[in-house]
């Protein structure tokens, strides 16, 4: 069983642990690939998405990921702005 996983997921994560916000592998490249995780590829439609979605969320990062959540029918992981949309979440 695999993930997808999103290219601005990685690029989030990579700038929150610089900014010493969050603790992140040094590989995160081979952290997620020996967890399974795929990378999953930004479309034109995705994008296209992302920018007409309402705005409940303004943040660049979350709007891809709920645009790509919608369109390949994909979970993500929680943010309480993500209730306002429908996309499957992971609530821990």
């Amino acid at each position: 069983m695999g993930f997808e996983t999103n290219p601005t997921t990685a690029w989030e994560i990579s700038i929150k642990k610089a900014l010493g916000k969050l603790d992140a592998p040094d590989d995160l490249a081979n952290a997620l690939e020996v967890n399974n995780f795929r990378s999953l590829e930004i479309t034109v439609a995705h994008a296209t998405k992302a920018g007409a979605l309402p705005r409940h969320h303004d943040g660049p990062f979350e709007r891809l990921l709920i645009a790509q959540a919608q369109t390949e029918q994909l979970t993500v992981t929680h943010d309480a702005k993500f209730r306002a949309y429908e996309i499957s979440v992971i609530w821990t």
